[in-house]
């Protein structure tokens, strides 16, 4: 039924491409709905950003297979970049998604300037289906509306795969996962930037000098505090101030080192020690923010009663995923990371690295509406890590359920990498790399490998939340 509608794909990222890849593959229908005027614009924002895996690990096979295969006047001569090098978020969108994008098969299937902003679901008559109605449900066909520069339009689809990722819905800066007071309209006048500025490229005027307070703890914010390092090196006028919200962690904050498996994430946590051991970023601990106060400039005031001036301040404190298009639609999201419910204790952040969660595909992200799914860095909720390689064995999965192909659907192919220190909060997907050694199939795994009971997460950037699925991971305690 419905196999004249298309399966509708949210997002042109790499995750959503993927997703168009495997079901062109499989010969389904697929439209893709992208809100950007290009391919990967959500990259395209934190382009000046280098991913810590090489090329090798970050293109998806269908969408290789796509690329090199001949279709009409496309010659199929298009080449893999360098495998053993580090692309950064530009070099992701100018040298794969653009041209999967542009592939003569791809390209008549994406609609740009199209923002989802609502999902139901709708009788082949015309009949509205809310979400009280169960009555023939899941014959139903999915109603996407979307904005467009024309107006509002109503799309039909018998199926949907949102793989709009998180990077529109940044955590607030404030206490508690809300705003502080005046915090709004700090960002609206900004003194807050967005959560990936370019302090050596375009926002240099407006760091160089300055005193800037930079808010978080992962990867973002690391990226961020070495970039302003080198602002300073060039401005020393700059004035770095780190804002963390609780007690400085040197584990938790410089990750891994020269334990990391991915060299580039390991130099990361190295160099940033040193800017901190050297003077050059002021470490500000228990930063509780209540109140912002916008003047000549930013009063930053902690419920301790501390008070903060600066210049800019740079939010690097996570993301979360954007649900409301999806009230009328039946959900089975966990109630403390907002994934998928079967999703959430495999990544919660507490307890999650990139080398205990478990490979998983269709069944995992299934919910009780038939035929949706949430993909990419969006199905990981407020977990603050996802591996890219994670979301392209999704919608691997997911593309060959709704093929009807059962048995390739529950035979997963990812084997995650064996690592404690693999987190990021980037509003994308970063993404390392599975391992060629890696198995599960020992009989007496190593404590540190996929194969291990849970464990508390105590190397990497951990942006993770104070809570976690104790029931689960029993008899395992928290590591400060």
């Amino acid at each position: 039924m419905h196999e004249t509608h298309p399966v509708v794909v949210i997002g042109a990222g790499p995750i959503g491409l993927a997703a168009a890849a495997h079901l062109i593959e499989r010969g389904q229908e697929v439209r893709v709905l992208e809100s950007g005027a290009s391919a990967g614009s959500a990259i395209s924002a934190w382009g000046h950003i280098k991913l810590f895996s090489t090329w090798r690990y970050n293109i998806d096979a269908a969408s290789r297979r796509l690329l090199e295969t001949p279709s009409g006047s496309y010659a199929g001569d298009w080449e893999a970049p360098r495998e053993t090098r580090l692309p950064t978020g530009a070099d992701m969108v100018s040298d794969y998604l653009h041209p999967l994008a542009a592939h003569p098969t791809m390209a008549p299937l994406i609609s740009y300037g199209h923002r989802v902003t609502q999902v139901t679901r709708v009788t082949a008559d015309g009949s509205g289906v809310d979400k009280t109605r169960s009555a023939n449900r899941d014959d139903a066909l999915f109603l996407i509306r979307a904005e467009t520069e024309n107006g509002l339009v109503d799309i039909e689809a018998r199926a949907v795969i949102d793989a709009s990722g998180t990077w529109d819905a940044p955590n607030p800066v404030g206490r508690s996962g809300i705003d502080a007071i005046g915090e709004p309209e700090a960002r609206a006048v900004g003194f807050i930037t967005s959560p990936l500025p370019d302090p050596l490229g375009t926002d240099q005027d407006a760091l160089a000098g300055k005193t800037v307070l930079v808010m978080g703890a992962g990867h973002s914010a690391a990226n961020m505090l070495l970039s302003l390092g080198r602002l300073r090196q060039q401005n020393p006028q700059t004035t770095i101030l780190w804002g963390l919200r609780g007690k400085a962690n040197p584990i938790r904050l410089y990750g891994g080192q020269a334990a990391d498996e991915l060299p580039a994430r390991g130099q990361l946590g190295t160099r940033l020690r040193a800017l901190v051991d050297n003077g050059e970023i002021e470490i500000v601990e228990n930063m509780s923010v209540t109140r912002m106060q916008a003047g000549e400039r930013l009063t930053v005031v902690l419920a301790d009663g501390r008070r903060f001036d600066v210049d800019r301040l740079i939010p690097a404190t996570g993301f979360r995923p954007d649900l409301g298009m999806h009230a009328e639609l039946r959900l089975d999201i966990d109630s403390i990371v907002e994934a998928p419910t079967a999703l959430g204790p495999l990544i919660d952040p507490e307890f999650h690295s990139c080398g205990t969660v478990t490979a998983h595909g269709e069944r995992t992200l299934a919910h009780p509406e038939k035929n949706f799914y949430i993909v990419g860095m969006k199905s990981y909720g407020r977990a603050p890590t996802f591996l890219m390689a994670t979301g392209y064995e999704q919608v691997r999965s997911i593309a060959a359920a709704l093929s009807g192909d059962r048995t390739a659907a529950d035979q997963l192919e990812l084997i995650p990498p064996e690592t404690g220190v693999c987190t990021t909060d980037l509003g994308g997907s970063c993404d390392a790399p599975p391992t060629e050694s890696a198995s599960c199939g020992t009989p007496e795994p190593a404590a540190a490998s996929c194969c291990a009971a849970p464990q508390p997460v105590t190397i990497g950037f951990a942006t993770g939340t104070q809570h976690g699925h104790t029931s689960l991971t029993a008899g395992h305690q928290r590591q400060e």
